[in-house]
């Protein structure tokens, strides 16, 4: 598995931790770490600021052993999200964007992501307008919709994602599979609803498929678990696993996840 893992990142800042605590993350950025921890390799390619939060970001990560040589160090400040701990549940405050309000990629980047089994972006990676342009260079694709599919940057995106996953507190409903499908039929070959204790369900355009999660003795924090569950997804799908195989490989990279405090 090589996996290209673009757009966004951010400074998740704790405030009310010993004075303050500052934690590198970012859906994608947290996709490429996973990746190499399962074995693979992975690339990020985004943007950071000049300033403390993006030196603190590019060491994490290449500390990692994700390539970072399409990091790109930008004037202005890196993403940071402020959150709180309040009663063992994260409350989470502003986001400042930074460079990441004006980013988009280059021809270079686009041909440097070619190289690669696979792209994945989020939400907010600012790149959902130019999935098109990936797809015509002949790129796998794959899209996380957070929690919010409905979104604008989502339904750019979904006509040109090979692989749809998003998060769904509702369970395995009716309503849910026919929205799976609504999407699916708008051109992703799979469509993944991350259900969190309750697993997850994949749609391929002819069946359902259900799986559970991988029992975790000792959670500690819950943070990046579903960044996990689509690293674990998609080496299975580049590995040639079937679908059951891949949503345990989702579930189990999950698991490891929640052994510890943090993303990573």
């Amino acid at each position: 598995m090589k996996l290209a893992a673009v757009g966004s990142n951010c400074i998740d800042h704790y405030g009310n931790i010993d004075g303050g605590k500052s934690y590198p993350g970012g859906g994608p950025v947290n996709m490429a770490v996973y990746t190499v921890r399962n074995g693979g390799s992975a690339s990020y390619i985004g943007p950071i600021g000049d300033d403390e939060y993006g030196r603190i970001m590019y060491e994490a990560v290449k500390a990692k052993g994700v390539d970072v040589s399409h990091m790109h160090i930008e004037k202005g400040t890196t993403a940071v999200t402020e959150v709180e701990l309040i009663d063992g549940e994260r409350v989470f405050g502003d986001y400042d964007e930074g460079v990441l309000s004006s980013y988009s990629l280059s021809d270079e980047d686009i041909d440097f992501i070619a190289q690669h089994d696979m792209v994945v972006c989020d939400l907010w990676g600012k790149v959902e307008g130019q999935y098109k342009d990936l797809k015509e260079k002949g790129i796998t694709t794959a899209f996380d919709c957070a929690t919010r599919p409905e979104d604008k940057e989502a339904q750019t995106a979904m006509p040109y994602s090979d692989y749809l996953f998003f998060s769904s507190d509702e369970g395995d409903c009716q309503a849910l599979r026919e929205q799976m499908k609504a999407y699916q039929q708008k051109g992703p070959k799979m469509v993944i609803a991350m259900l969190g204790i309750e697993g997850s369900l994949c749609y391929d355009g002819e069946k359902y498929y259900k799986y559970g999660i991988v029992e975790c003795d000792n959670v500690v924090d819950t943070m990046g678990a579903g960044d996990s569950y689509i690293a674990g997804f998609l080496a299975g799908i580049v590995d040639g696993l079937n679908i059951e195989e891949c949503m345990h490989q989702g579930a189990a990279t999950a698991t490891e996840t929640l052994k510890y405090f943090g993303a990573w």
